[in-house]
C-alpha cells in the first residue's frame, strides 16, 4: 500500500479502547477501579473486581440475607412473643409457648391488667420520672458542654478530663455515696428520699452525654458566634438563639436515649422510692410478680415494652440522622 506521493505507508497501531465498556467482564471493572481517585475507592474484604463475578454477588446477597433474618429474629423476636404471650391464656403458654393462639387471641388480657393490676398510676409515675429525667438532662449537659466548647475556659481541657474520667468509675461503686448524699444533703442537711428530685437529677449529669453534645457543638462553625458577639450577643442568647437551633439532632438522639433509659432504671427508683404510690413500673410490675396471673403479668410487660419501642419507631428517623451527624465528628 503506498500514499499518494509513492512512498509506502505505516501501518499505525491499534488505538487502545478509551472506555471500560470495551474491555470484557474483568478487564472492565479491574479498569474501571483504577480510574476512581483514591477517596472514591472502596476499601473491603471483597474488592470491587471479585464484586463484578456472579459466584461472589450470589453469596454476599445470601450472607448479607441471613445476618438480616438473624437481626430481625434476636431484635423483633421477644417482642413479639411477649405480645402473642400477652394476649394468650396461662395454659397456653405454659403448656405451648410457641403455639400461635391455640384459643383465640384473647384482647382483653390487656384491659384486665391495666385495671386488675392497678398499674396505671405506675405508668404515671414513669412518664413524670422520664419526664423529669429528660428536662434535668437537657439543662444539665448542654450548658455544660456549651460552656467547654464554645465558652472554652482557661482550664477547659482539664475539665474535659475529668469529666472523661467519670465514664471509668462503676455505678455500682457510686451507688452507696450517692444513696448516702441523698439520704442527706450536703449543704441543705435535708433528705429527698421519696421526692421525685432524688431520680431526676443523679442522671442528669452524664458525662456520656456532655461529651457527645461537645463532640457536635464543636463542629459548628466559630464564625456564627464571632458575628453574634460583634452584634453585642450575649452568652445565654448564643446558645439559644443559634447553638440550640443547630443542635436538634444530637439533642433527638440524647432525648431518645435519656428517656428510655430512665424508662427501664430499676434499682435506683426502688432504693429512693419508698413509697408505693410513687414507685415506677419497672418497680411495680417486680412487687405484683408473686401474686399476679401469668398472662396478665406478660400484658403489664407488653405495655411496659411497648411504649419505648414505639417511640423509637416514631423518632427514628431523627435519631439516626443525628447518630450518623455524631459518628461523623471529628476529634
Amino acid at each position: 500500500m503506498t500514499t499518494t506521493l509513492g512512498q509506502p505507508a505505516t501501518e499505525s497501531p491499534r488505538a487502545l479502547p478509551s472506555e471500560p465498556e470495551a474491555r470484557p467482564g474483568r478487564f472492565a471493572a479491574r479498569l474501571a477501579a483504577r480510574r476512581r481517585p483514591p477517596e472514591a475507592r472502596e476499601r473491603s474484604i471483597v474488592s470491587d473486581l471479585d464484586r463484578a463475578r456472579p459466584s461472589v454477588r450470589i453469596t454476599l446477597g445470601v450472607v448479607n440475607t441471613l445476618v438480616l433474618l438473624g437481626l430481625l429474629v434476636a431484635g423483633a423476636g421477644p417482642v413479639l412473643w411477649l405480645f402473642k404471650a400477652a394476649t394468650s391464656t396461662t395454659q397456653e403458654t405454659v403448656r405451648e409457648p410457641f403455639a400461635l393462639w391455640p384459643s383465640g387471641i384473647h384482647w382483653d388480657n390487656l384491659a384486665d391488667a391495666w385495671s386488675r393490676l392497678g398499674i396505671g398510676g405506675s405508668l404515671l409515675n414513669t412518664v413524670v420520672m422520664a419526664a423529669g429525667t429528660w428536662v434535668t438532662t437537657l439543662l444539665v449537659c448542654v450548658t455544660g458542654a456549651y460552656v467547654l466548647s464554645v465558652l472554652r475556659p482557661r482550664w477547659g481541657k482539664v475539665l474535659t478530663g475529668l469529666v472523661l474520667a467519670t465514664l471509668f468509675i462503676p455505678s455500682v461503686v457510686s451507688l452507696v455515696p450517692l444513696y448516702l448524699t441523698v439520704l442527706d444533703m450536703p449543704v441543705t442537711g435535708g433528705s429527698l428520699i421519696n421526692t421525685w428530685w432524688a431520680v431526676w437529677l443523679p442522671p442528669a449529669a452524664n458525662a456520656f452525654n456532655v461529651v457527645i453534645i461537645k463532640r457536635f457543638f464543636d463542629t459548628l462553625p466559630s464564625e456564627l458566634f464571632e458575628a453574634a458577639r460583634i452584634d453585642g450577643a450575649g452568652t445565654l442568647r448564643i446558645l439559644t438563639v443559634i447553638v440550640l437551633p443547630l443542635s436538634r439532632p444530637i439533642l433527638g438522639v440524647v432525648s431518645l436515649l435519656t428517656v428510655v433509659a430512665s424508662w427501664k432504671e430499676f434499682l435506683w427508683p426502688l432504693l429512693v422510692l419508698t413509697d408505693t404510690d410513687m414507685q415506677p413500673l419497672s418497680v411495680t410490675l417486680t412487687n405484683i410478680s408473686v401474686n399476679a396471673e401469668l398472662s396478665l403479668l406478660l400484658a403489664a410487660l407488653f405495655i411496659a415494652v411497648v411504649i419505648p419501642v414505639a417511640l423509637f419507631l416514631v423518632f427514628q428517623k431523627q435519631f439516626l440522622r443525628g447518630v450518623g451527624m455524631s459518628s461523623g465528628i471529628k476529634g
